[in-house]
């Protein structure tokens, strides 16, 4: 076989792991050649070969793959990702990796999610975490949301937030009481309930959430990564750790 087919294979399988990966040793090696027919149809049939043969690095290949279809969607909106609405953040003004959280109001799994947040700023003090309001569960959600991105206008967010998990339910009077506890302007926020700024945001989040196919709430994006569901604090500590490694 002839070096330049030896590197064309070489590389098709090592592109099928990702970098890294482990089922196949893969070193360092010149650009690959132009491949003619019959050298195209040997490698597909070695190819093939490998993959029947090592069909356990199909869901290696696959997760490389979605990883990097993430890191290209989040490239593309990581201003609109990163960017917190007003002070709908918390954690370090100067921070070296931003957690952004898809969230509703009305979702058990954000609220479980809560104390790993929570942990996650007391002990990173380079960390910033960005709130996306994704109010997906019905129109108490959307209430719930309005009144968050008023709120956040004013800042005191942080108060908010917490005063309406901690209730649990989401009524009408449960939201305005929430919104008292933070020291609120309640006519200003009324008018800001209503603007065009705070229909925009939402709208953006919506759109977000399809470019990322997040599958509901929590959602959450840290560099490259996005992580589906109340993943706990391992992971996200972890996600964390790999994206400032990055930097």
């Amino acid at each position: 076989m002839n070096e330049g087919l030896k590197t064309n294979m070489t590389l098709i399988l090592a592109t099928l792991l990702g970098a890294g990966g482990t089922a196949l040793a893969v070193t360092a090696m010149d650009k690959p050649q132009p491949i003619n027919t019959a050298d195209k149809a040997a490698i597909e049939q070695v190819v093939r070969e490998y993959i029947l043969t090592h069909p356990e690095i199909l869901p290696e290949a696959m997760r490389n793959l979605e990883a990097r279809e993430n890191k290209k969607i989040v490239d593309e909106n990581r201003a609109k990702i990163e960017k917190p609405y007003a002070g709908a953040w918390e954690g370090a003004a100067d921070a070296d990796v931003t957690l952004v959280q898809f969230f509703d109001y009305a979702c058990t799994y954000c609220r479980a999610s809560r104390p790993d947040v929570d942990r996650l700023l007391a002990e990173d003090k380079k960390l910033k975490v960005v709130y996306r309001e994704l109010p997906i569960l019905g129109p108490q959600s959307l209430d719930a949301a309005l009144a968050s991105l008023a709120v956040a206008e004013q800042g005191n967010y942080g108060a908010f937030h917490r005063a309406l998990y901690k209730a649990g339910r989401l009524t009408p009077q449960i939201i305005r009481e929430a919104m008292q506890q933070a020291g609120i302007d309640m006519s200003r926020a009324k008018a800001a309930q209503n603007s065009a700024a705070v229909k925009e945001e939402i709208a953006t989040n919506i759109e977000l959430q399809r470019a990322l196919q997040l599958t509901g709430t929590p959602s959450w994006v840290v560099g490259d990564t996005v992580l589906n569901g109340a993943v706990g604090y391992d992971q996200l500590k972890a996600a964390i750790a790999a994206a400032r490694a990055k930097r």
